[in-house]
């Protein structure tokens, strides 16, 4: 079925940078029969393999990770997490299906807490809450309608006038903004490593493994470089990159995005960065996260990409400019670190998710959202697998992604939209 490719990354993670030094586990290598086969070592994948061992503690599972753990997508996000979806940024027509899906949220994000406590590690968790902040006439009337709904709503919130997220950030750029209890941030590299240093010593991961052929069976073909493995059954947990297997390409869009973290800060100029944790969120989409990372320095996310990532320089200059554009007090400092990610959009928002072909399973498109809803879709796979049965309170909430337009009119509209949102985001960008 053609050879597959993944996101090369040509830069360094810089949250993995953060860290000590890890030994990778070994390539794979020779012939093997499992009975389950993980493409991916992110947070679907490790979720798959965890869920299987409980459901299926005798059965030999592989689980294949094309970089190494701590360089790959999963770890290269802005580390914000949440148990609840509040949905304030929604009209109530939306609304209906939201106990439950907080219920499959607090399924997910419990995963990810329990796999802490039992492997006993840690990834700088902390219960912060999130700002939503409005840096423009059209974004400061989407706060007002958040606060409207979560009035609504009854959802316990602060509106922050531009003196209340100065005081709690340090900026002085956003006109207002609104604050809510629920959310939490994390050091993505250190919970991806955590959760693949931690595993069952029965599941067998495998770094530096990116797949180089397959075929669909059952037993599906699963070939590295240097192994081959026959499986029964096969989880594409690669986000976006199942495209280049011929699934679902009509159905996800490959987006880049971009983040830098600035060097460490003396004690006078953290000084500057307001409360000790705190992530806000731009009221526009393409507008750019930004959140302490640690005591002493900022991480900063903004810029798109179709499919390919764009010029590092460009991006370091750009990141640049958003930094010293929200701290000018901070323009003598620098950004340290500069990365890409990729994450997989679908028109609709909904995941694509389930059975692909016979012994064939697969998860992709959260959509910005992979640690904990791509940990809950992970646990859910091997449900269905094991057990046969349809995940229904998943499927109610999440759908399935709808229909992509093919090239090259998908990749036009792309650029179009992003043009007319790029104008709308303004100084949120």
């Amino acid at each position: 079925m053609g050879r597959f490719t993944y996101p090369r990354y040509d830069d360094r993670c810089g949250w993995n940078a953060l860290l000590p030094k890890r030994m990778p586990r070994p390539s794979a290598q020779g012939e093997h029969r499992v009975k389950y086969a993980i493409i991916g070592g992110g947070y679907t994948g490790l979720a798959a393999a965890r869920r299987l061992h409980t459901l299926d503690p005798n059965a030999e599972i592989a689980v294949l990770e094309a970089t190494e753990i701590g360089e790959g997508s999963s770890a290269r996000n802005s580390g914000f997490a949440s148990q609840h979806d509040l949905k304030l940024d929604l009209s109530g027509t939306q609304l209906v299906h939201a106990d439950t899906l907080n219920a499959c949220l607090r399924e997910g994000f419990g995963a990810l807490t329990d796999a802490m406590e039992q492997g006993g590690f840690t990834c700088e968790m902390q219960h912060t809450g999130r700002i939503t902040a409005a840096a423009t006439p059209l974004g400061v009337e989407k706060v007002e309608g958040m606060v409207s709904r979560a009035k609504t709503l009854g959802v316990v919130h602060r509106f922050l006038d531009r003196a209340a997220i100065r005081q709690a950030t340090g900026m002085d750029y956003y006109q207002c903004g609104i604050a809510i209890d629920e959310g939490h941030l994390l050091q993505p590299a250190a919970l991806i490593r955590g959760l693949a240093d931690t595993l069952p010593k029965a599941i067998a991961l495998y770094e530096n493994s990116p797949v180089v052929r397959f075929e669909a069976g059952p037993p599906s073909i699963v070939a590295t470089a240097q192994a081959r493995f026959l499986a029964d059954h096969v989880i594409f947990a690669t986000n976006a990159a199942i495209k280049n297997f011929g699934y679902w390409r009509d159905r996800l869009v490959t987006i880049f995005t971009f983040a830098g973290l600035t060097e460490a800060l003396d004690s006078q100029d953290a000084a500057n960065l307001g409360d000790p944790a705190w992530g806000v969120l731009p009221s526009h989409r393409l507008g750019t996260t930004l959140r302490r990372a640690g005591k002493n320095r900022l991480l900063v996310r903004s810029l798109y990409a179709y499919e390919k990532p764009l010029d590092l320089q460009h991006v370091h200059n750009a990141l640049t400019s958003c930094f010293h554009r929200r701290y000018p007090m901070l323009k003598h400092r620098r950004l340290e670190h500069v990365w890409s990610g990729t994450t997989a959009l679908t028109m609709n928002g909904a995941p694509r998710w389930g059975k692909v072909v016979e012994g064939v399973y697969g998860a992709a498109g959260c959509n910005g959202s992979g640690i904990v809803k791509g940990t809950l879709l992970g646990q859910r796979l091997a449900n269905l697998i094991v057990t046969g049965q349809p995940q229904t309170d998943v499927e109610n909430v999440y759908g399935q992604a709808n229909w992509v337009a093919p090239e090259p009119f998908r990749s036009i509209g792309f650029h179009a939209i992003s043009a007319v949102e790029r104008r709308k985001a303004g100084l949120e960008m």
